[in-house]
């Protein structure tokens, strides 16, 4: 019996939209990018204090939300490795293929901003 969802399915339910919740999630579909999601929260809190604005945590809150959104849809995460490893593929930026692997993760990338943002 396979473990993997099938086509489009969820490894986990949608998070809430807290940073404690956000972090329990990748824990569990992909620790390791805790490390990245924690320098980026770090970064984003210094940059809160500099400028005095939540801006930057806000943007924080946002990228991990989407990020988190595709790691945890089966559908996503495929369309996301398969750009990324023609993008690896293709060294050569005026070749369609890589125009459309940009594309693609674009359009990813889209799609799970509005999924957690609606």
């Amino acid at each position: 019996m396979s473990t993997e969802p099938e086509h489009g399915g969820e490894l986990i339910p949608r998070p809430q939209r807290t940073p404690d919740a956000l972090r329990v999630a990748l824990a569990r579909i992909a620790p390791h990018r805790l490390a990245e999601m924690e320098q980026q929260k770090n970064e984003a809190f210094a940059l809160a204090a500099e400028h005095d604005t939540l801006g930057p945590l806000h943007g924080w809150m946002n990228l991990w939300a989407r990020e988190v959104e595709v790691e945890r849809r089966y559908d996503l995460s495929a369309r996301r490795r398969a750009a990324l490893d023609t993008l690896h593929h293709t060294s050569d930026r005026a070749d369609p293929a890589f125009r459309a692997a940009m594309d693609e993760l674009h359009a990813v990338e889209d799609e799970a901003t509005r999924a957690v943002s609606g």
